[in-house]
């Protein structure tokens, strides 16, 4: 009877020696092991972005317009009153949107009471709507009523 390779060498490494056949022993390690050392060039070709190093980190944070259309502004009245940023007075009212947060005031929908209101921009379309109902806009911001 011929002796199989398997059984002949049953105990031994299969001629790897004592450690290199455990575990990912010849493979340079298990998974992502060395891409920062003897596997570099492997990752600088196949995974470039694998540590990072792209793109641009803005040190200038954005400050976007919170706007606020006339449909809104029409739901938001009585809130606003509630809170004291719209107050009563001989004209009807006059409503501060800069202090409630909002900075720009934009036209869709309608709203038709009668006030002033104060916000950094407003759009054409908002001041001309506003205007049928004898709304005022003050703005205040830029200078900038439209954009």
């Amino acid at each position: 009877m011929v002796r199989t390779r398997t059984k002949k060498l049953r105990g031994g490494h299969y001629g790897r020696g004592m450690k290199a056949g455990r575990g990912k022993g010849k493979k340079g390690g298990s998974g992502m092991a060395g891409l920062h050392k003897h596997k570099w060039v492997w990752t600088i070709i196949n995974d470039p972005l694998h540590f990072g190093g792209k793109g641009f980190t803005s040190h200038h944070p954005s400050n976007p317009d919170i706007p606020i259309t006339l449909n809104e502004l029409n739901n938001e009245f009585p809130r606003l009153v509630a809170r004291g940023y719209a107050k009563e007075s001989k004209n009807g009212y006059e409503v501060d949107l800069t202090s409630a947060g909002y900075t720009k005031l934009l036209g869709s929908g309608l709203f038709n009471k009668k006030c002033v209101i104060k916000v950094e921009k407003a759009t054409e379309k908002a001041i001309s709507k506003l205007s049928t109902f004898g709304t005022t806009v003050e703005v205040n911001g830029g200078g900038d009523t439209a954009e």
